[in-house]
């Protein structure tokens, strides 16, 4: 009885805290449909993956075939490339593209000149805003064996030209430079707005003992900014696998297909192209789950090491 009185002077004091601050409550409403209606209802359509769907039956009708799918995954002549390839390209991104936003923020930040830092800041943003499409049209002129910039320069230096869209070896590299050209401006704002947040006085008291620039940054910027790292690398992690299709399948060619299909591109082939629904929901769902598993990891190796995590 007691407890019952208790549960509902509880559920009493939180509709008064509810009702105080109803606009803020009023703001979450959208967020919250949004999340419901397209994150957490189409979570049904996992079960595809066991079962043989049908278009016509829909999902509750179709038959099921339990593991048959995951079985027919891991037997398949493709999937073993499409998953090394995956993770080659996501662990080579995170070794160049991951630093170099957090070194353009410490380093812009050390500028004095406003106008040119602001300069500096444009520039580097910009390539963000090209279209996937527009940007995968520049590779392919640009490393053109007969019209390209990049093989001109090669010819002009005395050496044959090379055909970098043919070969498979070379098509990571491709990726994650023309990645980091694109995104590095862009990714570096939340560190760079991190970084606003240093104490002045910490960099008064570090000239006053005759710290070098470097020795400030290293002391002072970067331990400010280390729990923002720390979550960036941490929601990296769980994105080692989604990789998005679209730039891979615009610059894939049957010459570097052994290099360049990843996970996403094998499931748009197999699901839209070849309409084998359970078999891509199958493997976009053993994509998930790994990557669930490497988001769980990396925040509990974080909160051991640096007692900094997401949750």
């Amino acid at each position: 009885m007691k407890y019952k009185k208790q549960k509902k002077q509880k559920f009493k004091n939180q509709l008064k805290v509810i009702s105080k601050r109803w606009q803020l409550y009023a703001l979450m409403l959208p967020a919250i449909l949004y999340t419901a209606l397209f994150a957490y209802k189409p979570m049904y359509g996992l079960l595809i993956a066991f079962q043989d769907f049908s278009v016509r039956k829909g999902v509750w009708g179709s038959d099921w075939v339990g593991l048959k799918h995951f079985e027919r995954l891991f037997g398949s002549y493709w999937f073993p490339i499409a998953f090394r390839n995956t993770l080659e390209i996501s662990c080579l991104d995170i070794l160049i593209g991951f630093p170099l936003p957090i070194i353009l923020a410490l380093l812009l930040n050390e500028l004095k000149r406003a106008r040119f830092r602001k300069t500096v800041q444009t520039v580097s943003y910009a390539p963000h805003f090209i279209s996937t499409v527009v940007m995968c049209g520049m590779i392919t002129m640009f490393l053109s064996p007969s019209t390209g910039i990049i093989n001109k320069l090669i010819t002009a230096l005395g050496f044959d030209a090379v055909y970098f869209m043919q070969e498979p070896s070379m098509f990571k590299w491709i990726y994650v430079l023309s990645g980091v050209w694109q995104g590095v401006g862009w990714s570096s704002i939340i560190y760079f707005a991190a970084l606003s947040s240093v104490d002045p006085s910490l960099l008064e008291a570090a000239d006053i003992d005759g710290a070098t620039r470097l020795q400030k940054i290293w002391h002072i910027n970067l331990p400010a900014i280390l729990p923002t790292i720390v979550v960036m690398f941490i929601l990296r992690c769980g994105q080692i696998l989604s990789m998005g299709y679209e730039k891979v399948y615009l610059l894939q060619t049957d010459l570097n297909l052994f290099g360049s299909e990843i996970i996403s591109t094998y499931v748009y082939k197999v699901g839209l192209e070849q309409s084998d629904f359970s078999f891509s929901t199958a493997v976009g769902l053993f994509n998930t789950v790994i990557n669930c598993t490497l988001l769980l990891s990396a925040n509990a190796l974080s909160k051991k090491l640096t007692k900094t995590g997401l949750f």
